[in-house]
């Protein structure tokens, strides 16, 4: 599992004239089980991905296709980790 965050390096109204086509690329990954969850940072300096992509070299690959990062609008650091404490709703998140 990996954390990605998200830190702006361009100015809100920069980050807002690309931010539906972000959304549309978010609900893509979702839609491919790649991101688990996602939201903003406040403040509002950038945003927080989960994703359950297994391979870091391959989640590199997705983040390009991210319109932040085509348009160089943010920086990502991406951390992984293994889960192995969860409440009851998230069990499904351990590795076996």
């Amino acid at each position: 599992m990996f954390i990605i965050s998200l830190t702006y390096k361009e100015t809100l109204e920069r980050i807002d004239n690309q931010l539906e086509n972000h959304v549309q690329y978010l609900k893509k990954q979702y839609a491919l089980g790649n991101f688990i969850a996602s939201g903003r940072k406040i403040p509002r300096t950038g945003g927080i991905i989960l994703s359950q992509v297994k391979d870091k070299s391959e989640l590199e690959k997705i983040i390009q296709n991210d319109p932040f990062y085509k348009n160089d609008l943010a920086d990502y650091d991406i951390t992984e980790f293994i889960p192995s404490m969860t409440s009851d709703e998230f069990k499904c998140l351990l590795e076996n």
